[in-house]
């Protein structure tokens, strides 16, 4: 199924905004409470699934409602369709201070992996879906568990990133060593592993975790500047409710057991 060909324009800095275009006919699909407004001719529905292959039954749509379930999502996704004759625009905003990824799905393979609350939008015929980290060890250390998001389609997707986006392009056998919150999403060629954070002083009182995730190319990785688990931990700590410095260390797992609760 071919994702249908969406005109797009991102504004502002910090807050984004991205406005889809549509054709008459033409639907795009969101998540549950991103839009922000939309032209008069838009009308939505709220649908179990991404509508990119048809439900096989009750079984079907209970499957598509347990994958977005694991992946911590809304079960629904909202479909916003131009019924009208002339061009029409809606738009979705980010959820918390960042920058909107425009991903050409054609131009990145077909394919794109990325953190499990990075989705924002798609053209309709974006297939939505749950990868399995295989690895144990990525599973329980990588910081974002055995499951991310896995787009797949040829259109445009917009995910979203927190803080500062950077864009690195890895060449084969090209290693990059990665904060494991920092990783917004990377191509389905990249190999993602974690490795540890150099010797044991660095991992106990070094503050960056006891894991660092091992990105090696070929392929296309977007980092992030400010992960959201970082900007509450923040948030948390200069209202006097809680976090730490420790930054996921050995460190700041002692404080958290030792403090006042």
């Amino acid at each position: 199924m071919r994702c249908h060909e969406v005109d797009y324009e991102v504004f502002g800095d910090d807050m984004q905004i991205v406005e889809v275009e549509l054709d008459p006919g033409e639907t795009v699909i969101a998540e549950a409470g991103a839009m922000n407004y939309m032209e008069d001719g838009i009308t939505f529905e709220s649908r179990m699934g991404d509508g990119s292959t048809p439900t096989s039954g009750v079984m079907g749509a209970l499957m598509n409602v347990g994958k977005r379930v694991l992946t911590g999502e809304s079960i629904f996704l909202t479909h916003f369709t131009n019924q009208g004759r002339d061009k029409h625009r809606v738009a979705f905003a980010a959820p918390y201070p960042g920058k909107i990824v425009p991903l050409d799905m054609a131009q990145l393979g077909g394919e794109i992996i990325c953190q499990k609350d990075a989705f924002l939008c798609a053209a309709f015929g974006t297939r939505t879906d749950i990868a399995f980290q295989k690895k144990l060890g990525v599973g329980f250390f990588g910081g974002e568990g055995f499951i991310l998001q896995r787009l797949n389609g040829d259109g445009m997707a917009f995910v979203h990133a927190g803080g500062t986006l950077i864009r690195r392009d890895l060449q084969a056998g090209e290693v990059l060593r990665v904060d494991t919150g920092c990783i917004a999403a990377f191509t389905s060629g990249i190999d993602y592993s974690i490795a540890r954070a150099g010797n044991l002083k660095s991992m106990v009182f070094g503050g960056e975790g006891l894991f660092l995730a091992t990105l090696r190319g070929p392929g296309t990785v977007f980092l992030q500047s400010l992960p959201f688990s970082r900007l509450a931990d923040r948030v948390l700590q200069a209202g006097g409710i809680g976090g730490n410095k420790g930054e996921g260390s050995v460190l700041g797992g002692l404080g958290d057991m030792f403090g006042d609760r």
